[in-house]
């Protein structure tokens, strides 16, 4: 199956989970119709954007960074991220993640469930 760019779903959700600004989400498919994946979004923060602190508790969501950079609250300690990295936040762990720079900070989230 090849799923177009063009035939996905984007929406923008301003201060998601309590953060700052808005928060552009493109779902690269379709989750209802999988099973174990909550979410699979390409995620773009504009500078000074950010995404609240949230659980996950029997899911753990991993997040890609593409570009930017920013910072990941992961379960109470600050960690700078940029390109390149992973955040895998499971288990019961919270996690928040804020574009600090200069350019929007781009990432892949993936919600896996159990």
């Amino acid at each position: 199956m090849i799923i177009e760019r063009s035939g996905m779903k984007s929406e923008i959700r301003e201060k998601m989970r309590g953060g700052e600004g808005n928060t552009e989400i493109l779902h690269l498919i379709d989750c209802n119709d999988e099973k174990n994946i909550r979410m699979l979004a390409e995620v773009t923060l504009k500078p000074g954007a950010s995404v609240g602190t949230h659980k996950h508790e029997a899911e753990t969501e991993y997040y890609i960074i593409l570009s930017g950079n920013g910072m990941v609250n992961d379960d109470g300690i600050d960690k700078p991220i940029k390109a390149g990295d992973l955040i895998v936040t499971g288990n019961g762990a919270s996690h928040s993640i804020s574009n600090t720079g200069t350019i929007p900070l781009v990432f892949h989230a993936v919600i896996v469930t159990y």
